[in-house]
């Protein structure tokens, strides 16, 4: 029952729905990765500087002295949907880097129940069959330093791939750019995220879309879009390291999120929206990280049309031993509510360890 209630609300969402510019277009690009940064409200835009920038900030590739790689898990709706991240990186000269990563968050086994009954009426569960559908996102990043003094930018290249069972599927591609800038100590970053907007382009199976055409009289008679467009939106970051002489630091940093049309963020016009997160971790000896955030600040309307301030805290910790770093984080990322339960364990190595 759960994965037809999820299988709903994709195709609804995803294809019904779909209208040439869309508001929330994407939106499995948008969730984040690593179990660093997530405990940290996803504030790294500035601070970033492994090979986890390939999605936080592409400029923050600059940092990387050798190869890494990262690995991710997480699971949506009570387990019913995986959310799963990869990346390699690694540096090309003193001046340049380049990283390659992919994201699936997908939903596996639903219960396609559309021919559930046959044309004399019957119900027969035999009839019942299983698909997946899944988004896939693949980032190619390239990273280099700028003549400026302190200054760095990266640019990403999207294809996005989205598949529903055998009823649709797009391809879709896009352009991200980052800057980074740092000077005495205080480090400064800026992401713009889909600037040429993202073009996604779907291919409908007719013959499958028949079989549920009349399925709700008056519904779902025509064909949907075939196209949708992801609006641009940018973070802007910044951050400082404080280092305490009992080999203790803590790394402060903050973010404005910025969404360029009118939602229920505390600042919000019909030009840009904008929801400030803020992030902090605490660490011992370069050995153990404690980690906590806030964000998602909106201005939520109440039954009685009032409106409440609401948030998304967070929480984490990490642990690193010559070149392995595992990282898990206490979130929020299934719902948005500030409720924490949902968890992300990852893991980063530094593959010089090997040699």
């Amino acid at each position: 029952m759960r994965k037809t209630l999820i299988l709903s609300i994709f195709f609804v969402y995803t294809i019904a729905s779909s209208q040439t510019v869309r508001k929330y277009s994407n939106e499995f690009m948008n969730i984040g990765v690593d179990a660093a940064a997530l405990g940290m409200a996803n504030a790294v835009t500035s601070s970033t500087n492994d090979v986890n920038s390939t999605y936080w900030n592409p400029a923050g590739l600059i940092h990387l002295e050798d190869k890494q790689v990262s690995l991710m898990h997480s699971s949506y709706f009570a387990n019913i949907a995986q959310y799963d991240f990869a990346a390699y990186a690694s540096s090309i000269d003193g001046e340049s880097a380049w990283g390659i990563s992919m994201i699936r968050f997908g939903v596996d086994d639903i219960l396609n129940t559309t021919e559930l009954i046959d044309s004399q009426g019957n119900i027969d569960y035999n009839r019942i069959s299983k698909f997946s559908t899944a988004d896939y996102g693949f980032t190619f990043s390239y990273a280099r330093k700028l003549k400026l003094e302190g200054f760095q930018y990266g640019v990403n290249a999207k294809i996005i791939r989205r598949i529903i069972g055998k009823f649709a599927n797009s391809w879709g591609f896009g352009i991200d750019a980052g800057v980074q800038f740092e000077k005495n100590s205080w480090k400064f970053g800026l992401m713009l995220r889909d600037i040429t907007t993202t073009y996604n382009v779907w291919s409908i199976d007719e013959k499958e879309y028949a079989k549920i055409q009349n399925a709700v009289e008056g519904q779902n008679q025509d064909l949907p879009e075939s196209t949708e467009i992801t609006l641009p939106k940018a973070q802007l970051g910044m951050s400082k390291k404080f280092e305490f002489h009992n080999d203790t630091s803590l790394l402060a940093s903050a973010n404005l999120n910025m969404e360029f049309y009118k939602t229920n963020a505390i600042i919000a016009s019909d030009f840009v929206s904008i929801a400030p997160a803020i992030g902090f971790e605490y660490g011992y000896t370069d050995l153990v990280f404690l980690r906590t955030g806030f964000g998602n600040f909106q201005n939520t309307v109440q039954l009685d049309d009032s409106k409440k301030l609401s948030f998304q805290p967070n929480v984490g910790l990490g642990f690193k031993y010559k070149g392995i770093q595992i990282d898990y984080a206490l979130t929020d990322i299934g719902d948005q509510s500030a409720a924490l339960y949902s968890n992300v364990f990852s893991v980063k190595v530094d593959l010089g360890i090997f040699r």
